[in-house]
């Protein structure tokens, strides 16, 4: 008996050492078809959210964040926690609702926050409104007070509302303001729809705008999302969305902004030219889309002074490389992360030098993964190996 169940033993050995080696195998190779990329779909930093959609570093660590639907969010110790809840006021309808949000840059001692959001002015019919409003943390318990409305009445839409905030090296208030999907307002210099608006902290006029008496800053904008500040020059740049649907396709752009100057929007577009227009720097083509959406200059690390955005329908993340000899020209745009993790919102650079990327596959147009939506942590080693 034993010795003919020792070569049953023997068979059941060998089975067992090859499957093994055969599951050991599949392994590797399964790591090789993701590119032996550690981490390739991000180190979780905060995760069950809902369409974030701005994120801003407090000078003590702590990251602010807005969610769509009408929350603001902040994360200290890894704890993420309600910081102020606006969803019985703001209208989620479509791309609408609390968009973008900064912090002041004295904040250290004023402790402002300022965001833009869509409310119903009335709901039958539905009239949509774009609001600016600044709130101040107290200092002792860390709990929001309403401050003042900055800013009011600006028509908003389903698409193309509330952009991104920004402050200035020159201490102004920067406000992107798509233009409602009525293209024509966006050369009507009556209107703040299709703009990028500049302010005073406190939401006056500053004295030195380009229009006299006006918030314009810039004009000719289809839906200006990321908007940051090149360190070098001071300039402002800013990811916008080009034609779409029946508009066309394509040629997302990247904008320097200077004061005063038309952006185009809806007569010129791409590499199109006119009299008195800006062709932008850098365009994503007339067969690619990017959909960019938040951007900012990387003040650290082998990618300082790139300027670094996202983007919702190319599923990825963006790296604008600009010619070495000239800042106001782009050498090449690089792509990271393609497909990885479905439509990216934003980014923002931690006090650690790490990228922290918001996925919003929960804002009616992805595919929602098991882990969405999540705001992700990558070195820039580990974006570097996750180029497309």
């Amino acid at each position: 008996m034993n010795q003919l169940r020792r070569p049953f033993q023997t068979s059941l050995a060998a089975l067992a050492w090859t499957s093994i080696f055969i599951g050991t195998f599949l392994i590797a190779c399964d790591q090789d078809d993701d590119d032996d990329v550690p981490g390739r779909e991000g180190r979780t930093f905060v995760d069950n959210l809902d369409t974030p959609w701005e994120l801003a570093f407090a000078p003590d660590g702590r990251l602010f964040f807005t969610e769509r639907p009408g929350t603001i969010t902040v994360v200290e110790g890894g704890e993420k926690k309600a910081w102020l809840k606006l969803d019985s006021v703001v209208q989620e309808v479509g791309e609408s609702g609390l968009l973008g949000l900064t912090l002041d840059p004295d904040f250290a001692t004023n402790r402002y926050v300022y965001f833009g959001y869509t409310y119903a002015a009335s709901k039958g019919p539905l009239q949509l409104v774009n609001k600016l409003v600044r709130y101040r943390e107290d200092a002792a318990t860390k709990q929001p007070v309403f401050d003042k409305v900055l800013l009011d009445g600006i028509p908003g839409n389903y698409i193309h509302n509330s952009g991104g905030l920004e402050f200035g090296p020159d201490g102004m208030l920067y406000w992107g303001m798509g233009e409602r999907y009525e293209p024509a307002l966006a050369q009507d210099l009556s209107q703040l729809v299709g703009k990028i608006l500049r302010l005073t902290r406190d939401g006056a006029v500053p004295q030195d705008n380009p229009f006299e008496g006006s918030y314009v800053f810039s004009y000719g904008h289809r839906n200006p999302q990321g908007l940051a500040f090149q360190p070098q020059t001071g300039d402002l740049w800013s990811t916008e969305h080009g034609p779409s649907d029946e508009q066309g396709c394509c040629q997302d752009e990247i904008n320097r902004v200077l004061p005063g100057r038309n952006y185009g929007w809806p007569v010129i577009r791409g590499s199109q030219q006119q009299a008195g227009m800006e062709t932008p720097v850098y365009h994503s083509g007339d067969t690619t889309t990017w959909a960019p959406t938040g951007g900012i200059f990387i003040k650290q690390g082998d990618w300082k002074d790139s300027f670094v955005f996202t983007g919702l329908r190319g599923q990825a993340l963006y790296r604008a490389v600009f010619d070495p000899n000239d800042p106001t020209k782009i050498a090449s745009v690089e792509r990271y992360l393609y497909t990885t993790l479905g439509r990216l919102r934003n980014v923002a650079e931690g006090p650690d030098g790490e990228l922290y990327i918001a996925i919003s596959n929960q804002d009616g147009r992805g595919d929602i993964l098991s882990l969405d939506d999540r705001i992700v942590i990558y070195s820039q080693d580990e974006l570097e190996a996750a180029r497309d």
